[in-house]
């Protein structure tokens, strides 16, 4: 059910879904990513791992492992055995850093905290970090920046395996290795995408938004290697800035934690999705486009996430912000738009992942709310990737994962310290 007011609406400040062309889009983002592998300037940070996605994984040799996301921070041990893997000991806390700021040592003294209780089992960590950070070769993290509305004091430049490191040798657990790496590595790992693929791509689509790959070391120009082994590409595509903004992105980015960076996430990614439909709906009501009976809705309507715009785009809930049909097709095809506009804008960057590894043949392992649960995302993702994906001449196919990251982030480890 579309709303004409609400698609003139859209395109009155710049948000409508059809402003990105993704195969256009997809050529632009390969001259984006070829200077990031260079080392020039580029908001494709391609940032290399320093860890390779294939070997044989070692079995029976459990792992600590740690994932701290955009919301919640796990730690749980992983062994690989003949049938697969076993999770044990997983827990789960809040993020540090969400309902305060903390420092950096308060963070750190926290995941050791955490880690204590399995540190007599093993002296492997894969710490699947899920923020923007610098890996060096020695597989650590050098970090950049804390988003996600995470706020964590004192964090830039810091080292996070060795921080962790220092804290449990501490605390008299000397002798510990830590393999860093984020989330979309983690599912590309966990997924073993990198097994059999031609080219293998890692995708999150969920609180945050990101992309890797895996490419030979002598197409990563600024790592200075002429090998043609195979090392895991981080994207960060969430800071790429090559794409047509609207109203409420600039709106949206201006008041956030870290104005003037992650274009591209505050575009795809879910915790920002509902914020931009309650930004639209607050300024409509101010327009005059909808009743006073839905404007008065609307003012009184707190936070809300992805979720809620999900079920308003299937064309539920509506009756608990709107008075009226035509006020319910306009929420609904706004809710819709940034779902749709979200799949367009990741589904140029898988199909410019393919043609930059030169391959016919993508297999994308994914992960996130947004891909796993969103009924207008998924669908729409899959439809472009199809359709993009035949006018350019590549096959996506898109392999969905599930709590891929502590076995992906075990996996990393165990292959490659």
């Amino acid at each position: 059910m579309n709303s004409e007011k609400a698609i003139q609406f859209l395109k009155r400040h710049g948000m409508e879904p059809e402003r990105i062309h993704p195969s256009e889009a997809a050529v632009k983002m390969i001259e984006e990513m070829e200077r990031g592998l260079a080392g020039q300037a580029s908001s494709f940070p391609m940032i290399p791992t320093y860890l390779s996605d294939v070997g044989e994984i070692p079995l029976h040799e459990p792992v600590a492992v740690i994932d701290a996301g955009g919301t919640n921070f796990r730690r749980a041990l992983v062994t690989f055995h003949e049938g697969g893997y076993d999770v044990e000991e997983l827990a789960k806390w809040k993020m540090p850093g969400i309902d305060a700021p903390a420092t950096w040592e308060a963070f750190i003294s926290f995941a050791a905290d955490c880690m204590e209780p399995l540190m007599e089992r093993t002296d492997r960590i894969g710490f699947c970090f899920s923020y923007s950070a610098d890996i060096t070769p020695e597989i650590d993290g050098r970090v950049r920046s804390i988003d996600k509305e995470v706020v964590i004091t004192g964090c830039e430049g810091r080292l996070v395996g060795q921080s962790l490191v220092d804290e449990l040798a501490r605390r008299g657990y000397p002798g510990k290795r830590v393999a860093v790496l984020n989330d979309t590595v983690a599912v590309l790992l966990g997924g073993l995408a990198g097994k059999g693929a031609a080219c293998p791509i890692g995708q999150v689509s969920g609180t945050g938004s990101n992309t890797c790959c895996s490419l030979p070391e002598k197409r990563i120009g600024k790592i200075g290697r002429r090998t043609d082994r195979r090392m895991i590409v981080n994207l960060e595509s969430g800071m790429y800035d090559g794409l047509s903004r609207g109203d409420f992105d600039i709106e949206l980015d201006a008041e956030s934690h870290n104005p003037g960076q992650k274009f591209f996430e505050k575009m795809t990614a879910g915790v920002y999705l509902g914020e931009l439909v309650h930004r639209m709906l607050r300024r409509a009501a101010q327009e005059g486009e909808l009743s006073p009976a839905t404007a008065e809705k609307i003012a009184a309507l707190g936070w809300i996430d992805s979720a809620v715009i999900d079920a308003w785009a299937a064309g539920e809930k509506l009756a608990s912000v709107c008075s009226g049909g035509e006020d319910a097709a306009f929420v609904q095809t706004l809710s819709f738009s940034v779902f749709d506009r979200s799949a367009r804008c990741m589904c140029a960057n898988l199909i410019a992942i393919a043609l930059l590894c030169a391959q016919k043949e993508a297999r994308i392992c994914a992960e996130g709310s947004l891909v796993q649960r969103s009924r207008a995302y998924r669908p729409a993702l899959e439809k472009y990737l199809a359709e993009v994906g035949a006018e350019l001449g590549v096959h996506a196919l898109l392999a969905l994962g599930n709590e891929t990251t502590l076995p992906g982030s075990a996996a990393a480890a165990l292959l490659n310290i």
